[in-house]
């Protein structure tokens, strides 16, 4: 890093630089001309590499790359031209016969190679050594499974294992304003509980979460005083409001990802605070709109807090946001690029 050089990278290595951090590091530092054409490639790479591809925009694939091998000659000397350029116009052709391309490349089997090469330690029997440590470690991987949950000894934990744990736990005491915004948020995200939103829309769009907690709580507590009632354990618990003392986290692992709050993330190098979430919201063309349409709209935010209300025989984590406003804060520049100003 003190010579700014990039060394030793793969090839493969090479391909993730392109696709996802090249077309944002070159923001700002080159003529505008040549900063989007390289850009457009860049965009060409991301597009026909990914997992799904749309075989009705395949042709628009091919016409976006003719056009940006066309800027290329125009921007670029002729010594940066040789065959390999001249290949990529053949992509999208290919991926119309062949498949997608994640499922033909050969970077798997390059990172299986140094594996294997690793193995050796005489290299004057190169195939004994790889033979040797191949068989060591399917007996090594056959007791790790046989004995699953014995604790390793002296073996750091995966991050497969790291990702559903947690951290920073302490309890705290929230107001109860807090609380009923926080446990109606779990109600409206419920799916058990959908049928009772869905039945009382327009009384919901008056009343909204001023009071359908209490609501729902009086109707659960009604339909269960019936000798006949199908009410389960989960929608009796959730009728009733979670307990004011919370557990609050600093990282909380869910999902198969790893979430830490702002306050952590302003002392760790790596950042992993910040959301995007895409809901249906109630929109209004002004104040006074009598007619307002739900629509969904991306926000953006940073977590701030990490509790999980405790609802006796279960418990739910939830993510308490700062959100930043969608017409002052977020905005897409000329090249496609969504800017996120978290201090608004």
């Amino acid at each position: 890093m003190k010579d700014l050089k990039l060394i030793n990278l793969k090839s493969h290595d090479c391909h993730t630089l392109m696709q996802q951090l090249l077309l944002v590091a070159i923001r700002g530092v080159l003529p505008k001309e040549v900063r989007n054409t390289i850009i457009r490639l860049c965009y060409f790479f991301n597009s026909i590499c990914s997992k799904i591809i749309d075989p009705s925009k395949l042709q628009q694939l091919q016409d976006e790359v003719v056009v940006t091998l066309c800027l290329l000659e125009k921007y670029f000397p002729p010594a940066f031209f040789d065959v390999m350029v001249h290949l990529t116009i053949h992509l999208p052709r290919e991926i119309k016969f062949c498949g997608p391309v994640w499922l033909r490349w050969m970077y798997s089997m390059e990172r299986y190679m140094k594996i294997l090469k690793g193995y050796v330690r005489n290299r004057h029997r190169p195939e004994g050594c790889i033979i040797e440590c191949y068989i060591a470690k399917e007996a090594v991987k056959f007791c790790s499974e046989y004995l699953a949950n014995a604790r390793t000894i002296g073996v750091p934990k995966g991050i497969e294992e790291r990702i559903d744990s947690r951290s920073g736990f302490k309890v705290i005491l929230i107001d109860y304003k807090t609380l009923c915004e926080a446990h109606y948020y779990v109600l409206q995200n419920t799916t058990v509980v959908d049928p009772y939103m869905s039945n009382n829309e327009k009384w919901l769009q008056a009343e909204h979460k001023r009071s359908f907690s209490s609501w729902f709580k009086r109707k659960i507590e009604t339909e269960l005083a019936r000798l006949e009632n199908t009410i389960s354990q989960q929608i009796r618990w959730l009728a009733h409001e979670p307990k004011r003392e919370v557990l609050s986290y600093s990282g909380y692992g869910i999902g198969g990802y790893y979430y830490n709050t702002s306050d952590h993330d302003s002392r760790s190098t790596t950042q992993n605070s910040g959301v995007m979430v895409e809901a249906e919201s109630l929109h209004m063309s002004t104040a006074k709109d009598k007619n307002p349409i739900y629509a969904n709209m991306l926000y953006y935010g940073v977590i701030e807090d990490i509790w999980e209300l405790n609802y006796t025989q279960f418990k739910i984590p939830v993510f308490r946001c700062k959100w930043v406003d969608n017409k002052g804060g977020v905005k897409v520049d000329e090249n496609g690029f969504t800017l996120v100003d978290l201090n608004k």
